[in-house]
Parts: C-alpha cells; sequence; structure tokens
C-alpha cells in the first residue's frame, strides 16, 4: 500500500480519523475500492466502515442503472 502526504491548513477542524474516512468513502463510493480495501485505509473493520459510511453521505447501496438490472436479472 502507498502512503500519500497532505498539508493541511490548520484552521481545518477535522480529525486525521475523518480526512481517513472522507478519502476511503469517496474512492468506495466511485466504486475505486471494495468496502474491505476502504475499511483497511479508515482503520476500521469491514462491519465498521459499512455501519457509519451514512455519516459521510455514501450509501452502501448502488445506484448505477446497470446495476439494479443486474440484481433484478439475478434475483
Amino acid at each position: 500500500m502507498r502512503t500519500v502526504q497532505l498539508q493541511i491548513p490548520d484552521d481545518v477542524d477535522l480529525r486525521d480519523y475523518d480526512f481517513s474516512m472522507i478519502v476511503a468513502a469517496k474512492l468506495y463510493e466511485e466504486g475505486k475500492l471494495f468496502s474491505g480495501q476502504a475499511a483497511q485505509i479508515a482503520g476500521l473493520s469491514k462491519r465498521a466502515f459499512i455501519e457509519i459510511l451514512g455519516r459521510y453521505g455514501v450509501s452502501i447501496f448502488s445506484t448505477s442503472i446497470e446495476d439494479l438490472h443486474s440484481d433484478f436479472a439475478n434475483a
């Protein structure tokens, strides 16, 4: 896994954990990471990551029409 270093202004009132979670949630939302990978970035178990995604405005359910059609076909 690679490491990325960010410089964040001191007046941004977020904990380091929140930054990790925001990045992990966004990459998960965009389909760049699986939930387990995103959970690892956030330093959480997969279950804990999924449980708190909503706090960051991310749904665990896909919103793509292709996924919906696939779900119907496989039901």
